[in-house]
């Protein structure tokens, strides 16, 4: 069975700076994946390329075995790879439900449509509610996105990518500026998403990444150099020295 998302010998370069080295990555259905590494190390960067942000200068990209390399952003959207950012794109006066009915009218081309006619859809107004509910924001649904606390406005960008309908999500930093008391209510959020769905997320906090995650890739200098479970990586000696430091030794201790 072909994987549902992979990427295979991946290179990027700046001039002569090499920022994606030989990266090859598969994730099958249900997969939950954290990517880590030093700032610098080529994540974000990463994620640009698979998702058609830039173009890379060697490898492929597929999806279900199908090479998307040459298609662009949208094209990989429409087919299922989608993407959430580490900075909220959102509208400040509109409501959460307002944001993802929208764009569940966009997805299915009826864009056309008067805004606020969604009201009249009942498929629309249904979805909504369903990932709405799925995100924990049912409760927000009505108010302002800047009257909803900053933790909030993260889900509802992974409920607008929800509203794609994604085969492989990948999540840039969703914790990122989010107090640490309230990532518990993303890590709450995401274990509710699709079991079938194929996660990869880039992010910081270790103690969520080792909670999310079944499988651990860390990239250093543009390359992977591990790429197994959370309690592998700890471990790992490369890791510890490039990445984990004390975060790993202190691990150990617990």
């Amino acid at each position: 069975m072909n994987p549902v998302f992979a990427v295979e010998h991946l290179e990027k370069h700046f001039g002569g700076l090499r920022v994606t080295q030989d990266v090859s990555l598969a994730m099958g259905q249900g997969d939950r994946i954290a990517l880590i590494g030093p700032n610098g190390a080529g994540k974000t960067t990463f994620v640009n390329l698979v998702t058609g942000q830039i173009k890379p200068d060697g490898g492929r990209v597929l999806l279900g075995g199908v090479d998307v390399t040459r298609l662009s952003a949208t094209q990989r959207v429409r087919k299922g790879l989608v993407r959430t950012f580490q900075v909220t794109r959102l509208f400040s006066e509109m409501t959460p439900e307002e944001h993802v009915a929208l764009a569940l009218v966009q997805r299915e081309g009826k864009s056309g449509r008067l805004f606020g006619t969604y009201a009249d859809m009942p498929v629309v107004v249904s979805e909504t509610r369903d990932i709405l509910g799925t995100l924990g924001l049912l409760k927000v649904s009505q108010e302002k996105v800047r009257e909803i606390a900053y933790g909030q406005r993260r889900l509802l960008e992974i409920a607008l990518a929800m509203a794609l309908r994604p085969k492989v999500l990948l999540l840039d930093e969703p914790a990122a500026g989010v107090p640490h008391s309230d990532t518990v209510l993303i890590e709450n959020a995401l274990a509710q998403l699709p079991p079938e769905l194929a996660v990869l997320m880039i992010e910081h906090d270790m103690d969520f990444v080792f909670r999310f995650s079944q499988r651990v890739v860390v990239l250093a200098a543009g390359a992977i150099i591990f790429d197994g479970t959370p309690r592998e990586v700890a471990a790992d000696a490369r890791v510890r020295e490039a990445y984990l430091g004390s975060y790993a030794d202190a691990r150990s201790v617990a």
